[in-house]
């Protein structure tokens, strides 16, 4: 069965209880796993309408829930299985602030990958957007990445602007920006023996003050992506890292020519076997994993807030 994925554009509190109300209690009569992921205070006013007690209904704050785009990926994943055999309904309100702009642009590029991770799921998603809290930016992009919408003015139905995944996500991979700063320190990866490389990253990280886990988790995500450039890339490789305002950056790069497609390693794998599973765990590892490839190379680039204890959780 198809994913029925859909976004609410609403107008307040009032508002937002009209159509998630009924549209819950359908999940209910339907017998599906419903799930309500929301935001303060509409978690408040929908479990004062609709307590937990009385339904079985799973409520999440969103701002517990959406930390980190792979792992959000990840936890609907999990809750879609253990539901079966009964699909899911879900209503998912994203968090839309305090992000950067790199950031930001991932939480979007998540809600387009949720058509393909969840495409023959047969769950039932409703994403409510906040129009009078939210920048017209964002309000903009829900429409893109929903192929549903139900507006204002009483529209309800395909989104007019909606974007496939793939075109969407190359898209987002056209406006990142690689540029790198010229006291970027570098250390050149020279055969298969990765300790050099390890220990550099590890005591750059113990020196911009980075917790022990995410630490760990940093030198693991670079370890794997220099053993995948070792393998499949093209010499001279090397890395380069520095700090960018809060955060740690690693970058590995090869002189190798190669096309990933948008999804490369979002899409969750169901085996370590599966092509792109090293790409996805060294999503989940870090804060953030950017890819360029080109002409000119093949570039990771890994980043870790510093200020962070719970990166890469």
């Amino acid at each position: 069965m198809a994913l029925e994925h859909k976004a609410f554009l609403y107008r307040g509190i009032d508002d937002f209880l009209s159509v998630t109300v009924p549209y819950l209690q359908s999940g209910l009569e339907k017998d599906q796993a419903v799930i309500a992921v929301v935001r303060e205070p509409n978690l408040t006013a929908l479990k004062d309408v609709l307590p937990a007690r009385d339904t079985p209904i799973q409520y999440f704050d969103s701002a517990e829930f959406y930390r980190h785009p792979v792992h959000t990926l990840r936890d609907y994943q999990t809750v879609v299985k253990q539901s079966r055999p009964r699909s899911l309904c879900a209503l998912a309100e994203p968090v839309w602030d305090g992000w950067d702009e790199r950031q930001t642009l991932e939480w979007i590029r998540y809600e387009s990958l949720i058509n393909v991770v969840f495409g023959s799921s047969g769950a039932r998603a409703l994403c409510p957007y906040d129009t009078t809290t939210l920048p017209p930016g964002i309000v903009a992009e829900a429409r893109r990445t929903h192929p549903l919408l139900l507006a204002p003015g009483h529209h309800d139905g395909p989104s007019p602007e909606y974007v496939d995944p793939e075109t969407f996500g190359s898209g987002c991979d056209r406006g990142l920006r690689f540029d790198r700063p010229r006291d970027a320190e570098y250390l050149p990866i020279e055969g298969d023996d990765l300790h050099a490389l390890r220990t550099f990253i590890g005591e750059r990280a113990d020196k911009h003050g980075l917790a022990q886990q995410p630490a760990r988790n940093l030198v693991t995500a670079a370890n794997e992506v220099a053993a995948n450039a070792l393998q499949h890339g093209t010499p001279p490789i090397g890395l380069w890292t520095w700090q960018d305002g809060g955060d740690l950056v690693c970058e590995i790069g090869d002189h190798g020519f190669w096309r990933p497609g948008p999804l490369t390693g979002f899409i969750p794998p169901d085996t370590a076997l599966q092509p792109g599973f090293g790409l996805w765990t060294v999503r989940l590892l870090v804060d953030l994993m950017e890819l360029r490839a080109g002409w000119d190379g093949t570039f990771v680039r890994l980043r870790v807030h510093c200020s962070s204890p719970g990166a890469g959780r």
